[in-house]
């Protein structure tokens, strides 16, 4: 991992003030576009170039299997993650197939640990490192630490294709029946919040009891294993999920590679908190899609001072904030790359600078 850590640097300073620059002479009064501006200014500190495009996008899944299920924390029958994953393959018609062909990105499915899972042409079984997903850390850890490593390092191996391939933007998603469970854990562990009043939620929605119980199930999980929150590889050992590790590879690829990553919801943005605690400069090259219900995403969001760019409600998971985000960063850019300056129309732009932003 010292590797991939030493190869991560932050945006460029230099690049930034000049695209911040360059923002404040379009033709409009400055700061007005918001977080527009943000993005495209972000955006030339990742790249080192003023104008930019996301002309070609790609949207990474990840499905696996969760022992934890088996504690009644989840709503829905476990077989749904094979489902689903077989269902994407086919394209067809589930919600991130619709959203990602509608923005243009190419969807990449990766076979983590689907139980029963059968192999198809659409599904990257390569990282298949726990054919029927991790172990019940209720009782014992959820995988070996050296797993861990081993599918971190899958997700940072695909950002590097992705680059090689001419992608120019990635989004991470994933599917697991249960698995805001490690989600919330794993955000517990490494903030060292200790009461799941604060950082749990209802997942896909739970009744009352279930609630309860995936609240207790947790907190004892926590105080059995004691993960270091100084050590995400050990986090995730004991209570994450091959997902979350995985996603934690693909924040830490697009770090390295110099590319924009898109953060979906309370999974997605467990994996970007471990990917900070890994290599706190991949906090530059994340945006974040949407304000999830969850309140462990929140929490994340807030320590990692990424502010989401919508807020409609989404909980369906799959990554689906992503592709609707990707086209909001495409408008930021087309402002910044097409937008006309003041001097370039020959407008009078004294007066701005008597005006607060």
């Amino acid at each position: 991992m010292k590797n991939i850590i030493d190869a991560i640097h932050p945006t460029d300073p230099v690049v930034m003030r000049e695209a911040a620059a360059y923002q404040d002479r379009l033709l409009k009064p400055a700061g007005s576009l918001g977080q527009l501006e943000a993005i495209a200014v972000q955006i030339a500190g990742i790249t080192g170039r003023l104008h930019n495009r996301t002309e070609r996008k790609i949207h990474f899944l990840f499905g696996s299997d969760h022992g934890i299920y088996d504690e009644g924390v989840s709503g829905s029958p476990q077989h749904f993650t094979r489902m689903l994953m077989e269902f994407y393959a086919r394209d067809a018609g589930c919600g991130i197939n619709v959203l990602c062909r509608q923005a243009g990105v190419d969807l990449k499915l990766v076979d983590m640990g689907v139980k029963d899972l059968a192999p198809h042409p659409a599904i990257d079984a390569r990282y298949r490192l726990m054919p029927n997903g991790t172990e019940n850390f209720a009782r014992r850890r959820a995988m070996p630490r050296e797993t861990a490593t081993e599918a971190v390092k899958a997700g940072f191996e695909l950002v590097g294709e992705a680059k090689e391939q001419g992608f120019q933007i990635v989004g991470t998603g994933e599917v697991g029946m249960g698995n805001t469970t490690p989600a919330a854990a794993c955000i517990m562990a490494s903030l060292g919040i200790d009461d799941p009043e604060l950082a749990v939620g209802r997942g896909g929605g739970l009744t009352d009891e279930a609630f309860e119980n995936k609240k207790r199930v947790i907190a004892a999980a926590l105080k059995r294993h004691g993960p270091d929150p100084d050590d995400p590889l050990d986090v995730l050992s004991c209570v994450g999920g091959l997902d979350i590790a995985g996603m934690t590879g693909v924040f830490l690829g697009a770090a390295q590679h110099r590319l924009p990553v898109v953060i979906d919801g309370v999974i997605s943005i467990a994996a970007a908190l471990l990917a900070c605690k890994i290599a706190p400069p991949a906090q530059d090259f994340m945006i974040a899609s949407h304000l999830s219900k969850e309140p462990g995403s929140g929490i994340a969001a807030e320590r990692l001072k990424l502010v989401p760019l919508l807020n409609l409600g989404l909980r369906l998971g799959e990554g689906s904030g992503c592709p609707i985000a990707m086209q909001i960063v495409d408008d930021a850019l087309a402002v910044m790359n097409s937008m006309c300056t003041f001097d370039g129309v020959s407008l009078e732009s004294e007066y701005r600078k008597k005006l607060k932003a």
